[in-house]
């Protein structure tokens, strides 16, 4: 893949992304789909759909634990890049952003938002460290290393963007700071670049989905540069999954943005409510919703809320998701379902 092929699609994508009437409107799905693809990687079996509904009502008919780590892995990214508005990207950053990420799931007892403070290895389940895979930096060269890391992510540079954000990247994962979080880290990581550097004004390209299709490459390429220095190889590839990926981004926002207009159009077809458009437009930050929700995320009294909701359930916009006569749930399945397909071509 050629450096030119990926720049110009991340460009398109900018475009696409600075015409949208509302800046955040779609950035929610795709956080969220970034959340689920991203901790797939590392394991969890959650899906989007599991997600949006756990949000919604705290339940899920998926491992619960699994389902906490995506929803962390949201919650960690979301602060990330509202942080970027009074913080710049730094050490403290990551800390912090590790912190939200390792809360109360697998992994939390292993110092979250700390650096270790012990050497950690790469392997199969199981392994020492003398049969590990990939052994990071010892504690001290690692407290080096991280210094240099940040100083270059704030240091001018004659590369282009994006092989730089590959180098940052890999070495990111290569100094491995955190005992456990290090991975879904590393890509959080790639979202705040893009948006800070001004590759794009909102975050709409993740490469979790490429990764995670070509999971056992990601990690070959990566080891690679630290055994042979396969820099050209990683790089290559990383550009790949950008340009694979900014197409996808480009394809989703527009399908997702028909869709937004279309409801738009029947809403002030019918003269709806001020209340069922606001309610549309939450819809795609996070396409489930209850009605308890609705009445205070749109500061509305519970039966506005609730009749709201009937009106687009009779449009046929929201269904009603679980069978119960209480706590029930909405979901805006056309909306989930383009933020869930794995193609959208």
């Amino acid at each position: 893949m050629k450096l030119s092929d990926a720049a110009h699609l991340v460009g398109k994508l900018h475009g696409i992304a600075g015409d949208l009437p509302n800046p955040h409107l779609l950035i929610g799905p795709f956080v969220r789909r970034e959340a689920v693809l991203s901790s797939r990687i590392e394991g969890t079996q959650a899906s989007l759909s599991d997600l949006v509904f756990f949000e919604a009502s705290g339940e899920s008919s998926a491992e619960v634990s699994d389902v906490r780590e995506v929803a962390n892995y949201v919650h960690a990214l979301e602060f990330g890049l509202k942080r970027l508005d009074k913080l710049p990207l730094s050490l403290r950053l990551m800390k912090e952003m590790h912190s939200r990420l390792m809360k109360g799931v697998r992994g939390e007892t292993l110092t979250p938002g700390e650096f270790r403070r012990s050497q950690n290895w790469i392997g199969p389940p199981g392994c020492t460290l003398t049969d590990a895979v990939y052994v990071p930096p010892p504690v001290d060269e690692m407290k080096q290393s991280l210094d240099a890391f940040e100083k270059y992510l704030h240091a001018s540079s004659n590369l282009p963007p994006l092989i730089r954000l590959a180098l940052i990247h890999y070495q990111f994962e290569a100094i491995h700071p955190f005992l456990d979080g290090n991975g879904r880290v590393g890509r959080l990581l790639m979202t705040l670049i893009l948006c800070s550097e001004g590759l794009l004004p909102q975050p709409l390209l993740y490469l979790s989905a490429y990764f995670e299709r070509h999971r056992a490459e990601y990690y070959r390429h990566l080891l690679a540069v630290s055994q042979t220095g396969a820099w050209n190889a990683w790089i290559e590839f990383f550009l790949t999954g950008v340009a694979e990926q900014s197409q996808d981004a480009i394809q989703r926002t527009q399908k997702l943005l028909g869709l937004w207009k279309r409801y738009r159009e029947r809403l002030r077809a019918v003269r709806s409510s001020p209340t069922m458009l606001e309610l549309v437009e939450h819809l795609f930050s996070s396409p489930a919703i209850s009605v308890s929700q609705a009445a205070s995320r749109l500061k509305v009294t519970y039966p506005s809320a609730q009749k709201a909701i009937e009106r687009l359930v009779e449009m046929n916009i929201l269904k009603e998701a679980t069978g119960r006569l209480r706590n029930k749930v909405y979901v805006a399945r056309e909306i989930l379902r383009v933020a869930e397909a794995e193609s959208v071509t």
